[in-house]
């Protein structure tokens, strides 16, 4: 029988449990410890309580098939407030998805019904932002239909990226659309003509917290809104410098920061991870030109196979980049309760109600309460 043991925190994991995370780690930033531990630390409300739902063979030796992180919110919906069940994501994760080298339905499986199961029950749960043509994306809409929930799926965001296939740099901006590469090489050379700007790629060292300040001067000066957790983008610098993989680019014009990205360059692919530009600089094409001194960087000296803008739809960013993907995100509502039933009516519609009434799950997992401190909840909800 699959068990599901739920733990209130990461340091409460299992050190096998632990090492699946190293191991995702390894092949994407943002399945590893370092960022959800940083994320729960600076990411979060003080109301939002952290819960890992680890699915296993049976017992605690058994190997872990599946494992999400995930978060308790309250939210407030109208008259209402639901209780709902999220992924341990928001508009600062570009990938989430199920940790563990052993994924299998049969573990999806086993986590919706821990999601069921619980008590007191959950009105909600969702799950994003998720790569919609991986498997694990249909074995979860599947394992939360047999547990009862109503589900429904919808976009999050394209992804953009470039496949740089072994090409240089140079070769690489050959591909570039015509009025791009035109601006570049005019516009560069206009700015080093004139003397006004210093441009410096930083991966860590003593320059670090200078840089970071530079990177939040240019931030504040730029068309986008301010943080609503001001700690975590440079929490995240820093933790990246720490690991090797940060790859920060500023443009200083006349001693003043005019434009910084963030990207993080991990297991050979640049992540594009966060950009911003002072508008009184926006005649010199510092973005553009920053973008492009940080991709010879990461083409020519990392040697990465691929270039992800991550995030998003912006026309930009097709002339960049060669293909895209997208993000999907997955809903699910539960009608076995008042707010869940409400719910679905304001998202779905009426007969989906009867037609989850008439799910059955086929199998009902164990639940197991992890070994936590006195003041944790094993299984009930916080």
């Amino acid at each position: 029988m699959t068990a599901v043991r739920i733990f209130s925190s990461f340091e409460d994991l299992p050190e096998e449990t632990q090492r699946l995370f190293d191991n995702a780690g390894a092949d994407c930033i943002f399945s590893g410890m370092p960022w959800f531990k940083t994320f729960a630390k600076f990411a979060l409300d003080p109301t939002d309580s952290v819960r890992v739902y680890s699915a296993n063979g049976g017992d605690s030796s058994s190997p872990d098939e599946a494992i999400l992180p995930m978060v308790h919110r309250v939210t407030d919906s109208g008259f209402f407030k639901a209780r709902k069940l999220s992924s341990l994501s928001s508009y600062y994760t570009c990938l989430y998805g199920p940790i563990g080298n052993n994924f299998t339905k049969r573990g999806a499986d086993a986590l919706a019904r821990g999601f069921a199961d619980e008590n007191p029950r959950w009105d909600e749960v969702e799950l994003k932002p998720l790569d919609v043509d991986a498997p694990a994306f249909a074995a979860l809409v599947q394992g939360l239909e047999k547990a009862g929930f109503v589900v429904q799926t919808y976009f999050c965001f394209g992804n953009w990226y470039l496949e740089v296939k072994g090409r240089s740099f140079a070769q690489y901006v050959e591909t570039l659309p015509s009025v791009l590469r035109n601006t570049l090489g005019r516009k560069k050379k206009k700015l080093e003509k004139s003397g006004r700007a210093q441009i410096e790629i930083v991966t860590g060292g003593d320059g670090l917290e200078s840089a970071i300040a530079a990177y939040n001067t240019a931030y504040l000066a730029s068309w986008k809104e301010s943080e609503p957790y001001p700690q975590f983008v440079p929490e995240l610098i820093r933790n990246c410098a720490a690991l090797g993989v940060l790859r920060l680019g500023i443009v200083r014009v006349d001693g003043e920061p005019a434009a910084a990205q963030f990207w993080i360059v991990h297991n050979g692919r640049a992540l594009i991870y966060k950009l911003a530009y002072d508008e009184r600089f926006a005649e010199l094409s510092v973005g553009t030109i920053l973008t492009a001194t940080l991709m010879k960087h990461v083409i020519d000296i990392d040697g990465v196979i691929q270039v992800d803008y991550l995030t998003g739809d912006d026309a930009y960013k097709k002339d960049w980049m060669s293909s895209r993907r997208e993000r999907w995100g997955i809903l699910a509502l539960n009608p076995r309760t008042l707010r869940g039933a409400l719910a679905i009516v304001r998202h779905i519609g009426g007969r989906a109600i009867k037609r989850a009434f008439q799910v059955l799950a086929k199998r009902t997992p164990r639940i197991i309460a992890a070994p936590q401190p006195a003041k944790d909840v094993a299984v009930s909800g916080q």
